[in-house]
């Protein structure tokens, strides 16, 4: 797979909700393993039902780029989004009124040449299913 073909495979997902769309899960795998090593670090956002499932996601999410999560956060009951950076080990989870459901990953790259996007929302369970 290309860098060309992974950023068109994850685009789909900008502004989208995931369950309208045809997903293989493997090949969004592969995409985001392509574009996150072409970037420099990401940072992450996670719209999900509960607290458990958004930091479940996040965490599935941070083992597959090969993050550790180093942040100790207060949780909160509801509808959330979650916000990390693992740069700084900062987090945040905050109520999300909003309707998107998944994670958002943003690129982020010193050099204009490399990724310097946000892909999402892309599926909570992506690194669930193998």
């Amino acid at each position: 797979m290309t860098r060309s073909e992974a950023e068109t495979i994850l685009r789909q997902f900008i502004c989208t909700d995931p369950n309208t769309l045809d997903l293989n899960y493997n090949q969004i795998r592969e995409a985001l393993l392509l574009v996150a090593e072409q970037s420099d670090y990401q940072i992450f956002g996670v719209c999900a039902d509960s607290a458990i499932v958004g930091l479940r996601s996040l965490q599935s999410y941070l083992d597959a780029l090969g993050y550790d999560f180093a942040s100790d956060i207060q949780t909160l009951d509801g509808v959330i989004y979650i916000k990390y950076n693992p740069k700084t080990g900062r987090a945040h989870m905050e109520p999300y009124i909003g309707e998107h459901r998944g994670v958002l990953v943003s690129c982020q790259s010193a050099y204009d040449q490399d990724v310097n996007e946000t892909f999402g929302h892309l599926p909570l369970d992506l690194f669930d299913q193998k």
